[in-house]
C-alpha cells in the first residue's frame, strides 16, 4: 500500500453502511480501540453544511449520518472540513447558501478559516502523490471528487478533464482554484445546524434516512435558489 511504502501507519478501518445508530457504535468502537484524542471528519464537498432547507442537499445520507455520529464522542478537538467547493453542483448544492451557512458558523464563532492545497507543500505533494496512486490502481471508478481537487490544486481551470469516465460523460467541468481550498468548522456547531437531526433518529438503512430526509423537505419552506454575483 501507498502508506506503508512511504513509512505511514497502514491500518485502515471501513464502516459498513447503515443507520445512524450503527454509524454512532462504529465511531464509538473506533474511540475506544485507537483512544483517540480529536477526529477530523472530511468532505469531498460541500453538503456536510447543508442544514436541511437549503434548495438542494447534494448526497446527504453518509456525510450526516457520520457527522451525528461524530458529534456523540466525547473528545476534546471535533473539526469537520469541506474540501472541494463547486464539485456539489453536479448534485443539486447551492453553493451561495453553502457560503451563507459558513458566515452563519462565523458569527457564532465555529468557522476556523480556509487553507490551500499548495504543490510544493510536502504533506500536500505527498497527498497528490496518494491520490495518484489510488485513481491508477481503480480503472473505470476514479473519484471524480478527487480527481477534480487535484486538478485544482495542479492549477488547471475550466472543462479541464483528467478523467476518462468524466469525459466520456460530456458533462462540462468548473475546475478552478476553489476547489483545493480546506474550510474547517467546529464540527459539534455543525451538526447542532443539522434541522432533520431527531427526524432520522430511528432511520435503521440508509434509504431510510434518505425517506426521513425527504419527508422533513416536503414539509418546510426551503431557500430560493440563488447565484454568487458574478
Amino acid at each position: 500500500m501507498w502508506l506503508r511504502d512511504h513509512g505511514y501507519p497502514d491500518r485502515v478501518f471501513a464502516i459498513r453502511k447503515g443507520g445512524p445508530a450503527d454509524i454512532r457504535a462504529a465511531y464509538a468502537w473506533l474511540a475506544r480501540e485507537l483512544s483517540l484524542d480529536a477526529i477530523v471528519l472530511v468532505d469531498g464537498g460541500t453538503d456536510l453544511l447543508m442544514t436541511g432547507d437549503e434548495a438542494g442537499l447534494g448526497t446527504p445520507v453518509e456525510d450526516v449520518t457520520s457527522l451525528l455520529a461524530a458529534h456523540t464522542l466525547d473528545l476534546p478537538v471535533k473539526l469537520a472540513v469541506c474540501v472541494g467547493f463547486g464539485v456539489d453542483t453536479y448534485h443539486g448544492v447551492c453553493h451561495a447558501h453553502f457560503l451563507e451557512n459558513v458566515a452563519a458558523l462565523s458569527k457564532s464563532g465555529a468557522y476556523h478559516g480556509v487553507f490551500a492545497l499548495l504543490p510544493g507543500i510536502a504533506a500536500t505533494d505527498a497527498w497528490l502523490d496518494a491520490v495518484d496512486w489510488v485513481q491508477r490502481r481503480t480503472p473505470g471508478r476514479e473519484s471524480i471528487v478527487c480527481a477534480s481537487i487535484t486538478d485544482a490544486a495542479r492549477g488547471e481551470y475550466g472543462d479541464h478533464h483528467s478523467l476518462t469516465r468524466t469525459r466520456a460523460k460530456g458533462a462540462e467541468l468548473f475546475i478552478n482554484p476553489l476547489m483545493s481550498m480546506v474550510w474547517g468548522f467546529d464540527l459539534d456547531a455543525v451538526a447542532d445546524r443539522v434541522l432533520y437531526r431527531h427526524d432520522i433518529a430511528h432511520a435503521t438503512t440508509p434509504f431510510e434516512v434518505a425517506a426521513a430526509i425527504e419527508a422533513f423537505r416536503d414539509h418546510i419552506p426551503l431557500r430560493p435558489r440563488r447565484t454568487i454575483p458574478a
